[in-house]
């Protein structure tokens, strides 16, 4: 079974031949973040309307952190993500996608995300993974582990790719000092974030936004601590890729008045 024949070493090493993390700190990478984004969120499930540029941009880019995965072999970026943040110099006004959609059905007993430190909180979004590299339809869902979900050489498949997405986002948002994080989601993808020691909690009821969706909250220390073995050992090595693609990006890393590294 994939689970005994796994070690740290093997699925690090898995990894690193198939897939790279890189964070979008140009203007070049960001480009290709919003091409990945047209192609899979425009042209293949059709959520937004096609553009004339081919990039899927809207008002929450410029103050976001963005991410992209590399395949190894090609060269190619093959996956993208998001971070969007509050702006410091404007807290209460720069309100993230969750406040907005859920804005009607938040229980702001469990968390008001007005009343907390709002420099330290984010939101994912924008998760995308080009066509030829989503799962099939008989899989089994978008983060579950299992020996034939990481393919072969020539087509590698999740959970390498869906992970990388996700702990790319976990690791921007540790070293950007961001504590809370925020997820509209599947209430399928909820449960197998969970399976991987994820602890996803529901704060609100569901709205509508292709399909159900739930408002969700995570905790970045605690995701960090509740990680399985195999899920850190990829941790590890995507923060490093992680931290030298900041400290490589400079002054570029500074993003809506948010700097890395700031304690």
């Amino acid at each position: 079974m994939f689970l005994s024949s796994l070690t740290e070493l093997t699925i690090s090493q898995g990894y690193k031949r198939f897939f790279k993390v890189v964070p979008a700190l140009s203007d070049e990478l960001r480009a290709e973040n919003f091409r990945i984004r047209h192609e899979v969120y425009c042209r293949e499930l059709n959520f937004e309307s096609v553009q004339s540029s081919s990039l899927e941009i809207d008002t929450y880019d410029s103050r976001s952190l963005h991410c992209l995965v590399q395949s190894v072999a090609s060269g190619l970026h093959v996956g993208c993500a998001r971070l969007v943040l509050v702006d410091p110099a404007n807290p209460q006004q720069s309100l993230l996608p969750v406040e907005v959609s859920c804005a009607q059905t938040l229980d702001r007993s469990i968390i008001d995300p007005l009343k907390i430190d709002r420099s330290r909180i984010a939101e994912i979004s924008r998760l995308a993974v080009v066509g030829s590299y989503r799962r099939r339809k008989t899989d089994h869902g978008p983060l579950s582990i299992s020996e034939e979900d990481f393919g072969t050489e020539k087509q590698p498949r999740q959970p390498y790719l869906a992970l990388a997405v996700y702990l790319c986002l976990i690791a921007m948002a540790r070293h950007y000092g961001i504590t809370t994080l925020f997820i509209l989601t599947e209430r399928r993808l909820a449960a197998n974030l969970s399976r991987l020691g994820v602890n996803v909690k529901q704060i609100g009821g569901p709205v509508e936004h292709r399909g159900e969706r739930i408002p969700s909250m995570l905790l970045v220390d605690e995701i960090i601590g509740g990680m399985n073995f195999l899920v850190r050992a990829l941790f590890e090595v995507v923060s490093r890729e992680v931290r030298d693609g900041l400290l490589a990006a400079g002054q570029d890393a500074v993003r809506a008045g948010h700097r890395p590294f700031a304690g």
